[in-house]
C-alpha cells in the first residue's frame, strides 16, 4: 500500500461529509482544548510549542486498541519502537531511543497522572480510562528534565467527580479475542469522591506460527485496576491514586530475515516460547492549596514492577538448519521508583511564577540469561549449548566441560534532583515572553557480573579475551542545565511563537551481555545526549468551526546515543571490539509540519496532520568498531513524511437510534530499524487505516460498536535486532469485532 491509497482515503471523507451535508454547521458548544502541558490549565492555542492531543472522543473511538503504541496511529511525525514485543519507546521527530534493554533510558519522557514512568516497559498497559493524551513535541528541559530530550507524553486518566457515573464494556473479536472495561465514581461525602477502573483483554495468537506452536504468535492476557479518590475541602484538595495491572501472555516470536515466509509468519520450533508474568503498581498522593497568594502543588508517588519474560531470540528452528545454533532468552527484573515533585505558582498581573524542586530515587534489578534448547531452570543448564557461551570463556576455562549459557546480572541505583522555574511574562497586550531552567543532578551506580555454566554444573566469570573477569562497578555523575525560552505574539485569530528549548537524556550502564571487565569499565558505559531546538509556529483561536497550526523546526542532536561496534582497550596495551550502546558525534533533525481540525457541518469532524522532516548523523571522529559507517545516515523511526487523516461522523436515524461513524488511516514513508542505515534493515513506507461504527440507543446510554484496525492488513516491523541475522518483531494483522457498551 503506498501512498496513493492514503489520497484515495481523502476521496471517502468526502463522501461522508456530502452525506452530512444536510446538518447544521458546528456550534460554540463544543469544548475548546485545554492542557496541562506547562503544568497549569490553558487553551492549546496559548501555549507557545508544538503540541498534539487526543482528547476524550478521539479515545472513545480507539475500541480495538491494546497499548500506548497504538496512539501513534492518530500521531504524524510520531512512532514507536516496541522491543522484545512489549516495551515502547516513543520516537517524536526522529529522536528517542531504540534499544531493547530496560536500562536504556527514552527520549521521549512518558507520564502517568503528572508521574514519571523511568523505564521503557511501563507505558504499555496504562491505555484505559483515559481523559486526555498530550504529547508535547520538541525538548522539554526545563518542566520535565531528564529523558525528554525529544519530547513528554502526558498520560491523563479521568478524575473522580461528584456526580454519579460509568461505564461498562464488553468486546468479542477474531483470533479469540474477549475484553471488558468498567468505571464508577461519584460522590461518598460532602467534599470526598472516587472512581474505579478495570479492564481485562485476553486474545489468542495473531501471528501464524508455520513450525511449531501456535503459541509462540504471542498471546494476550491482561488485566488493569485503577483506583482513585479525590477529598476537596475548598481551600485544598487530596487525589490518591492506586494501580495495578499483570501481563501474563506470550511473547510473540520475532522473524529472522533468513526465512522466505509470508505476510504475518513466523517459524519457531516453540523451545523459547515461556508464559509472560509481569506486575505493574503504583500510588500516588497529589496535593494542591494556596497559601499567601501561591497556588502550592505537591505529587509524591511510588511506582514498581516485577517482570519475568522471553522469547525464541534466533527467530527460528535452527539458523541454517544448525541445532547448536538456536538461542533463546529471558529476562527477569525487579524495578522500583519514589519520587516527589513540588511546585509554587503566582499569577500578577503581568503574567505568572513558578519554582519547583523534584527528587526520584530508582533501583534497578535485572537477571539476563542466553540459552540453546530447554533450559533447567535449577541448574541453568541448556540442552544444548549456546554457540556464542565459548567467546566469552577466556584463555583459562574453569572445566573441561563444554560451556552451556551466559548468565548477566546487574543492579542499578539513580537519584536524580533538580531545581526549576518556569515563567511567562506579559510585556505588552500581545506579546508574551515565557522562560524556563532546570538544573539537575544525576547519582548513578551499577554493578554486576557475567558468567558462564559448563555442562558439569561450574560457573566462572566470562572473561572474554582475557580482559579480566566480567564483574565490578562504576559510578556516573552528572550535573545539567537545561531550559526554554519563546516568545509570543497574539495576532489576528491566532498566535505566533519563536521558541528555543534544550533538553537531554541521561547516560548509564550497558544491560547487554557483560563479556569481561571492560563492561564496567568507563569505556562500557554510555553518556549523555542533549538536543537543542528552534521552533517557529502559528497556531488559530480556539474556533469551534476550524483550528489549524503550522510549525518549522530544527534539531541539533548532540552525542545521540545508538548501539555499535567499540573498541575496548586491554591490559596489554591491544583492543578488543564489542557490542555497546555508545555514543555518536552528532545528528540533525529538521521539518515542518500542520494540522487542521474542521467540523464543516453539525455531526461531521474532519482531522488532518502532515509532517515532513529530514535526519541525518554527522559522525566525524573514528571511535573504533563500525562508527565510521553511521556518518550520513537518517535516525532511526524517522519516516521523512507521515500524515493522519480522520473523519468522525454523528447522524439521528431515529428518535430512538442515534450512528457514530469514525475512520482514520496514517501513511509513513520508508524508514530504518536501527541507526546503521543497511537497506536489509528498511521498513518499506505502508499505510495503516482503522474504523468504527456505533449505533447509539437514544436515552438508554446502551450502544453496540463494531471496529476493525490495520484494515490494509500491512505486515510491518515494530522493531529489529542483529543476531545470526535479523530479527523483527511484527505487527498485527487485521483485527476486527464488536463492542456492546452503556454508560450510566
Amino acid at each position: 500500500m503506498n501512498f496513493a491509497a492514503f489520497a484515495g482515503c481523502a476521496s471517502c471523507i468526502a463522501v461522508m461529509s456530502s452525506s452530512a451535508s444536510a446538518q447544521e454547521p458546528g456550534s460554540a458548544s463544543d469544548a475548546a482544548i485545554t492542557v496541562t502541558a506547562t503544568r497549569q490549565a490553558a487553551p492549546i492555542e496559548a501555549v507557545p510549542m508544538s503540541i498534539a492531543v487526543i482528547d476524550a472522543a478521539q479515545l472513545e473511538k480507539a475500541t480495538g486498541y491494546l497499548g500506548a503504541e497504538d496512539i501513534t496511529d492518530l500521531l504524524p511525525g510520531v512512532e514507536a519502537a516496541v522491543a522484545n514485543g512489549s516495551q515502547v519507546a516513543f520516537q517524536i521527530r526522529g529522536i528517542g531511543a531504540v534499544d531493547h534493554q530496560a536500562l536504556t533510558p527514552t527520549a521521549a519522557a512518558v507520564y502517568s497522572d503528572g508521574v514519571y514512568l523511568a523505564t521503557n516497559v511501563q507505558t504499555g498497559a496504562l491505555l484505559y480510562d483515559l481523559e486526555r493524551v498530550e504529547v508535547l513535541k520538541g525538548p522539554q528541559g526545563s518542566l520535565y528534565g531528564r529523558n525528554a530530550s525529544g519530547g513528554a507524553i502526558n498520560l491523563i486518566s479521568r478524575r473522580p467527580t461528584e456526580e454519579t457515573e460509568g461505564f461498562i464494556e464488553l468486546g468479542y473479536g477474531n483470533f479469540e479475542r474477549f475484553d471488558a472495561n468498567l468505571a464508577i465514581g461519584g460522590g461518598l461525602a460532602d467534599g470526598l469522591s472516587a472512581r474505579l477502573a478495570a479492564k481485562y483483554l485476553k486474545r489468542g495468537p495473531v501471528l501464524n506460527n508455520v513450525a511449531g506452536p501456535s503459541e509462540a504468535g504471542g498471546e494476550r492476557d491482561e488485566f488493569g485496576l485503577r483506583l482513585s479518590a479525590l477529598l476537596d475541602r475548598g481551600g485544598a484538595s487530596l487525589l490518591l491514586r492506586a494501580h495495578y495491572e499483570a501481563d501474563n501472555g506470550i511473547n510473540p516470536t520475532p522473524r529472522n530475515d533468513a526465512l522466505e515466509l509470508g505476510q504475518h509468519q513466523i517459524a519457531s520450533a516453540g523451545d523459547g516460547v515461556q508464559d509472560t508474568r509481569n506486575a505493574f503498581y503504583g500510588v500516588s498522593a497529589e496535593f494542591e492549596t494556596d497559601s499567601a497568594g501561591w497556588e502550592i502543588f505537591s505529587l509524591t508517588a511510588f511506582e514498581g514492577y516485577r517482570q519475568n519474560y522471553g522469547f525464541d531470540f534466533d527467530g527460528t528452528v535452527a539458523p541454517f538448519g544448525i541445532g547448536s545454533l538456536n538461542a533463546n532468552l529471558s529476562y527477569d527484573r525487579y524495578f522500583t521508583q519514589l519520587s516527589n515533585e513540588t511546585r509554587v505558582l503566582r499569577r500578577t498581573a503581568w503574567g505568572s511564577v513558578m519554582f519547583g524542586a523534584s527528587a526520584a530515587y530508582e533501583q534497578f534489578d535485572q537477571r539476563y540469561t542466553i540459552w540453546c534448547g530447554d533450559l533447567d531452570a535449577e541448574t541453568l543448564i541448556g540442552s544444548c549449548n549456546y554457540v556464542g557461551a565459548p567467546g566469552r570463556v577466556g584463555p583459562d576455562p574453569a572445566s573441561d566441560a563444554a560451556p552451556s549459557t551466559l548468565v548477566t546480572d546487574i543492579a542499578q541505583e539513580r537519584t536524580a534532583l533538580a531545581l526549576f522555574s518556569f515563567n511567562e511574562i506579559d510585556l505588552t497586550g500581545r506579546l508574551s515572553l515565557t522562560l524556563g531552567a532546570r538544573l539537575t543532578s544525576e547519582n548513578i551506580r551499577g554493578e554486576g557480573q557475567g558468567f558462564h555454566v559448563f555442562t558439569d554444573g561450574v560457573r566462572a566469570l566470562n572473561n572474554r579475551d582475557g580482559a579480566g573477569p566480567a564483574a565490578g562497578s562504576n559510578r556516573i555523575r552528572d550535573t545539567r542545565l537545561s531550559g526554554n525560552a519563546a516568545l509570543s505574539y497574539r495576532m489576528g485569530n491566532g498566535q505566533a511563537y519563536a521558541s528555543v528549548s534544550n533538553g537531554y537524556k541521561s547516560g548509564g550502564f550497558n544491560g547487554e551481555v557483560a563479556n569481561n571487565a571492560a563492561h564496567y569499565s568507563d569505556e562500557g558505559l554510555f553518556g549523555q545526549e542533549t538536543v537543542t531546538a528552534y521552533e517557529l509556529g502559528y497556531k488559530s483561536s480556539g474556533s469551534p468551526v476550524l483550528a489549524y497550526s503550522l510549525a518549522a523546526f530544527y534539531q541539533d542532536y548532540d552525542n545521540p546515543q545508538a548501539r555499535i561496534f567499540v573498541q575496548f582497550p586491554l591490559p596489554d596495551g591491544s583492543t578488543i571490539v564489542s557490542n555497546s550502546l555508545s555514543n555518536l558525534d552528532r545528528a540533525e533533525s529538521y521539518g515542518v509540519e500542520a494540522d487542521v481540525k474542521w467540523r464543516p457541518i453539525n455531526g461531521l469532524t474532519l482531522d488532518v496532520g502532515a509532517v515532513w522532516s529530514r535526519t541525518r548523523i554527522r559522525q566525524r571522529s573514528a571511535i573504533g568498531g563500525n562508527a565510521a559507517l553511521f556518518d550520513g545516515n537518517p535516525l532511526p523511526f524517522a519516516p521523512e513524511f507521515s500524515a493522519v487523516m480522520g473523519a468522525y461522523y454523528r447522524s439521528t436515524l431515529s428518535q430512538a437510534l442515534e450512528l457514530d461513524v469514525s475512520a482514520n488511516g496514517k501513511y509513513r514513508s520508508a524508514y530504518f530499524l536501527d541507526a546503521e542505515g543497511l537497506d536489509t534493515r528498511k521498513q518499506n513506507g505502508f499505510l495503516t487505516a482503522q474504523a468504527q461504527l456505533s449505533l447509539r440507543f437514544v436515552g438508554s446510554g446502551t450502544a453496540i460498536t463494531f471496529w476493525g484496525r490495520n484494515l490494509t492488513g500491512r505486515d510491518y516491523a515494530l522493531s529489529g535486532y542483529g543476531f545470526i541475522g535479523y530479527n523483527t518483531f511484527r505487527s498485527d494483522p487485521r483485527t476486527y469485532g464488536v463492542k456492546v457498551s452503556h454508560i450510566f
